[in-house]
Formats: structure tokens, sequence, C-alpha cells
């Protein structure tokens, strides 16, 4: 057998290459949308990948099985589970609780595993040459090291109502399958550290059964339903605002995207055009750059492994967007917009040419250090704004500061008063510099940012 894990840590998602080195014949599970990837293993171990295979209907990247299915030939085996609403809209194959694929000399058992959404199925493998037990489970959003996928996000992030409690049940039966299985079986999850579809995923990128029983937070209500309910809905993270569209465009017919595409650099005057028009241009670099000098109306989201996920809350999937990068990280750039099905990007502005497009009239960024914020928190005398998430502020918060989570603070401007002095802040700084960005775009000129956020206020 050869297998090799693959994982994104801008997403924190992690595919499967499985292959029958007998037979030249291999599987990918929850592959991502740029392909390329898959296809230089398959030649370099001289296989061909016959089967394509997905956990769920995805929320957090836009799979890329159909692309690898076009290109390849391979088939796409989805789940046929979870019931009226659940079923993928193009052609495909579909697998039903105990159905078995083989590739080659590999089987592998579909397991319904219900919970984090309606048709969520993993996938348990045999390698029938070595032995006759399971060796690996793909549980791809069911169990993750150290926790298990979330039920609320159909109603947080797609608005399906009435969903997060019945997947929390489902969720505590689906786990009793999971604990049946022999304890020396690997657990290989679809995500790890970081991913906003758990609250304390591992670091770690695999486990095993035995030790998920031993260690998993999940696991201590074996006889508790409604205190594994109540704990598994409690204090999860906001769901990204694209985690919607995603559910959409996995589940449709859509346009294929095979190749990452190569984008177009725009000189300054097509720039200055485009700005005119109101189309966003999100500035990739470093904060600390972005606060020496920024083309006025642009957004700071950091080429960071963070970069898809707040690109997703803020870009609007039916708008062209441009960019500002360094050229060397152009490619890095359009994989991670592409896997979250961010395909309309007009082109980018070189950092070279940032102040012709501003005509030499750029922005910068008001910051506040320590010494300074901690004496306007003491005297009062400006409205201190904690751009994290609630559970981040709910743990702890600098005295007086009003919570406005930064994802969603483009529909909450009205709670930034204009007439008073405004300072914002973060845990470290990054979400601090993307909210400033934002309040300048919107005309506020009385903010400053406390970039060093949280991490240095707890020093003291």
């Amino acid at each position: 057998m050869f297998f090799q894990h693959i994982y994104d840590k801008s997403l924190a998602q992690a595919s499967y290459f499985i292959g029958c080195q007998k037979a030249g014949v291999a599987a990918v599970i929850d592959p991502k949308r740029d392909i390329d990837t898959y296809l230089e293993i398959a030649k370099q171990q001289n296989m061909k990948i016959t089967h394509i295979l997905e956990t769920h209907i995805h929320a957090d990247f836009l799979s890329g099985s159909r692309e690898l299915a076009a290109v390849t030939g391979g088939k796409l085996y989805l789940s046929a589970e979870g019931g009226e609403g659940w079923e993928y809209e193009f052609p495909h194959v579909g697998v039903k609780d105990g159905d078995v694929l083989m590739v080659g000399n590999l089987k592998l058992e579909v397991m319904h595993t219900p919970g984090h959404t309606p048709e969520s199925i993993s996938f348990v493998l045999t390698d029938t040459p070595a032995s006759d037990e399971p060796v690996m489970i793909f549980t791809g959003d069911f169990v993750f090291v150290g926790d298990i996928g979330r039920p609320d996000l159909l109603e947080k992030a797609a608005g399906v109502k009435g969903t997060q409690d019945k997947g929390a049940h489902q969720m505590y039966e689906s786990l009793r399958k999971f604990s049946a299985l022999a304890d020396f079986v690997q657990v290989w999850p679809g995500h790890g550290a970081g991913s906003a579809c758990g609250k304390a995923l591992g670091a770690v990128p695999s486990s095993t059964v035995g030790y998920e029983k031993a260690r998993n937070w999940a696991f201590r209500y074996k006889e508790n339903e409604k205190g594994f309910v109540d704990f598994l809905l409690t204090d999860q993270p906001e769901p990204p605002k694209y985690f919607a569209m995603m559910k959409k465009l996995n589940k449709v017919d859509r346009p294929l995207l095979t190749e990452v595409p190569k984008l177009k650099k725009l000189d300054p005057t097509a720039a200055k055009d485009a700005l005119k028009k109101g189309i966003m241009i999100i500035d990739t670099r470093n904060k600390t750059d972005f606060a020496k000098g920024f083309i006025p109306g642009t957004i700071n989201i950091q080429g960071n492994n963070s970069f898809s996920t707040w690109a997703g809350w803020y870009l609007n999937y039916e708008e062209p967007f441009i960019l500002v990068a360094e050229e060397a990280q152009l490619d890095d750039l359009t994989r991670k917009l592409m896997r979250i099905g961010l395909d309309n990007i007009l082109g980018y502005i070189s950092v070279e040419d940032i102040e012709k497009v501003a005509d030499g009239k750029l922005d910068t960024v008001k910051l506040v250090e320590y010494d300074e914020f901690k004496k306007i928190v003491d005297a009062g005398t400006a409205e201190i704004i904690d751009l994290r998430g609630a559970t981040e502020y709910n743990s702890n918060h600098i005295p007086g500061a009003k919570h406005v989570f930064v994802g969603t603070l483009p529909q909450h401007l009205n709670q930034i008063p204009k007439d008073k002095e405004v300072v914002i802040h973060c845990q470290g700084g990054d979400r601090a510099s993307i909210g400033y960005s934002l309040l300048a775009k919107h005309g506020f000129t009385n903010v400053r940012n406390f970039s060093a956020g949280m991490n240095r206020w707890v020093q003291n």
C-alpha cells in the first residue's frame, strides 16, 4: 500500500492519496482544488487515480473532486446518505453505509457518521494482503485529534434552521460506531489545529481510536447525552461568511478550474480606474509594511496562512477584485483563493507601483504604543473596540472595551462612534490591521490601532 497525507496549512485541511502498488491504482479522499499535487504524486508512483471520494459536502473549502475526475477520468464516489436536500447535483456514484469499494487490493468500507452534517460518511480502510482487520479510518469532519466536528455550521453559516440540536444528537450516536472499532485503528481526520470546523483541534496530524477514546473530550459523556450536546454547542468559533457559499458550490454543478491561473499585472492607470469604479483591492503585505503607507481605500489581509479565511469574510463571489502583492507570492495567493472558489481576480498591482497608483498620496496607520494606550484606558477618554471573537472576548478583555467582531465589522459600522477617539485592538495585531483598513475605507478618521493587542496587555 502507498499512502500520502497532503496538508493545506492555510485552511488546516487534510486530503489523502492511497494507492495499491500491485494494481497501480489509487484513490484520493477530499482533494483540494489545485489538483496538480495529486497528479504529480500519481506520476511519481506510476499510478492511475481511479477513485475520488468525499466524506461530506464541505463548508470550509471548495472540493477539487470534480476537477480531478475531469482530468484523470476517475469516478466520483459520494455520499447517498442524509435524505432529501443532501443530494449532489452532478454525475457521481452514490455510496451508503456498509458499501465496499475496492481499489486494487485495498478495501474501503463506507460508514455513515452523521452529526457534523446529515450525509457525512467515513471510510474504513483494510489492506487485504496484510490483514483482515481495518488499519485506518478517514473521518473527514467527524472525529478530529482531540475534538469532533461541530454540528452548528448548517444553522449558523448556511441558515438551515433547527439543524444544530439534531446534528449534536446524531453525533452522539455516530461516536458509538466509532468506539466499536479496534483501538489500534489509525484515525486520519479532515482537519487539524486552526480549522473553524471545531473548537479545540489537536496539532498532530493523526491519532488512533484508542487514543481518542482515552483523551478526546467527546468520549467523557458516555452516559450523559445532554451534557455532551450542551458542551458540543457551547463556545464554537464564528463560522466564516464564505462557508454558506461553499455548501452551495460543493453540491451543485459549477465551472471547473483545472489549472492554477496566472494573474495579469495591472499598470497604475488601470489600477486607478479600478479604484474609481469601487473595485475591491486587497493589500496582501505584512501589516507593518501596510502601516507605513497604503493606497487609500485598500484592505489589508496579509498573505499568511489565514489569508483565504479572511478573504472569504469580505470578498463578494459575484464581483471582481484586485491584489496588491509581491510577484513571488502570486502563485501561493492564487491557490489559497481558488481553494475557496474566489476565482474572480481581475489582476494584481505590484508593490513597486503602490505610490504611483496613489499619486504619491499614501495613507498611514495611526498606531498607539502600550504606555499611551494604558493612559487612554485609565482615563476612559476613548472608545476601546475589541475585534476578536466572542469566546476570546468573554474569556478576558480590557475593562470597558466594546466587542465588535472583525469578521462582521462592515455590517456593524454603526457601533463605531465618529465623534470621539476610537482605539481598536485584537490579540496580536493581524485582525486589527484588517479592521483599521476597513474603517479607513468607510471614512473613519478618528481611529487608532493598538497593534500589540492583548498579547501585550496581559504582560502587565
